[in-house]
């Protein structure tokens, strides 16, 4: 008899078997129903390519407005502890206050399980609505250090102790006078660290690497937060060399351009890149915003930090159709856990309508079968969205924006995509 079990990881390298049991925690707001969907297209991807041979035994974890009106917490600790013995679990869209009440699930759950890479594919579908003229030209994976930066939640409100203990120190450090109205500011604490920086560059080098893609950029404000954004652009060239032969970063070309000239190094480059070497280079945020939209297809990974990787792995899915069809996921490529998740919010004004698009969590699912090796699955599902879209068998969101397009709801379009699985 198959009895389900946990995933384990051995020498380095994650073990999955074939009756794996999975947490999911179904969300907030209109997450039940996405998840619902979304569970039954996993569920025929996995019979369809496996039959009885392989099976996902689901385990739900209650997490953000079901754990609090059950439990009284918000993220109770039995299910922190239940995604830290089973490694790898998805997840719907959870209920986060803005300026007050409880801090990020999401954010706390980073930070918990040390997900150190908020890893966000975007990628166009054909005939999806888009807001630009070429949308099938942005093909690229964003790698979002998960753990530090602003995201920290380091953070003093005016006029607090706190506060005025920190006035005090920047009064002694002679920096006071940097600051516009000390007596009414608030203050959050930004973090940044070498050895975070690194892991997060060498988890994207190795992703280009593993998948074949010709470029990582390095994007970061480092001109101006010239210690923290800084020093993950420099630290992430530490990490990039590294790579030793597999890399030729930006840093060789202007070795190069030096000592014998910008042609010579034009010519390395060429070189390195007809040789299948990764170009790694690095850009500054407000310029890889407008760059993205003028010439996306010179990217292909990116690697940033925090805050910019929040902006601009939504500002990339907008090019593409929108979060209601980014997938996302939270891993630590060290310790192999992970949670995939739907990037959009709780929409709670629609919740029980049976009505929002939940492509963003069947794609999150796609991640997580890659993730697990079960790439079959990944391909059958990927390939089933495809179609559907193509065909503009789509819920009310694109369905507005298309003329011909058959509008299904959130539990038709996850059939209809069953049904395509089944040709």
């Amino acid at each position: 008899m198959n009895e389900p079990e946990k995933l384990t990881v051995t020498a380095g390298k994650l073990q999955v078997p074939a009756f794996p049991i999975i947490p999911f925690i179904a969300g907030d707001g209109i997450g039940p129903e996405i998840w619902s969907a979304a569970r039954s297209v996993f569920d025929k991807a996995v019979r369809q390519v496996y039959g009885s041979s392989r099976k996902i035994s689901w385990q739900r974890l209650l997490a953000g407005e079901a754990a609090f009106k059950q439990t009284g917490e918000w993220l109770p600790q039995a299910t922190v502890q239940s995604l830290k013995e089973h490694l790898v679990a998805i997840k719907g869209p959870l209920t986060t206050p803005i300026g007050k009440g409880h801090r990020s699930i999401n954010v706390t759950l980073r930070q918990d399980l040390d997900l150190y890479a908020c890893v966000r594919p975007v990628n166009y579908f054909k005939g999806v609505p888009s807001p630009v003229k070429f949308p099938e030209k942005v093909a690229m994976t964003v790698f979002r250090e998960n753990t530090e930066d602003i995201y920290a939640g380091i953070d003093f409100a005016a006029g607090t102790a706190a506060a005025d203990e920190l006035l005090a120190f920047l009064t002694k450090q002679h920096e006071l006078g940097k600051i516009r109205f000390p007596a009414s500011s608030a203050f959050a604490i930004k973090p940044v660290s070498s050895q975070g920086s690194k892991r997060l560059v060498k988890a994207a080098i190795q992703y280009a690497v593993d998948h074949h893609l010709p470029r990582v950029t390095l994007v970061h404000k480092g001109n101006i937060m010239k210690k923290t954004e800084g020093g993950f652009k420099k630290w992430g060239y530490e990490a990039a060399a590294e790579f030793g032969d597999q890399v030729f970063t930006a840093e060789d070309f202007k070795k190069i351009e030096q000592q014998t000239g910008q042609a010579a190094a034009e010519q390395a480059q060429t070189a390195a890149e007809k040789e299948g070497k990764i170009i790694v280079n690095d850009l500054i945020t407000d310029n890889f915003f407008q760059q993205s939209l003028l010439h996306p297809e010179n990217f292909s990974v990116i690697a940033t930090l925090n805050l910019n990787g929040d902006y601009i792995s939504d500002a990339l899915a907008a090019q593409v159709g929108g979060i209601g069809i980014s997938p996302g996921a939270n891993i630590n490529y060290q310790s192999k856990q992970a949670i995939f998740e739907a990037t959009h919010g709780t929409a709670p004004q629609f919740t029980g309508q049976n009505k929002l698009n939940p492509t963003s969590l069947i794609l999150s699912g796609v991640m997580m079968f890659e993730y697990l090796g079960w790439q079959p699955v990944a391909d059958l599902i990927t390939q089933a969205v495809r179609e559907a879209l193509l065909k503009q068998h789509v819920t009310c969101d694109f369905a507005q924006q298309l003329p011909n397009a058959v509008e299904l709801t959130t539990s038709g379009f996850a059939d209809y995509l069953i049904s395509l699985m089944q040709k």
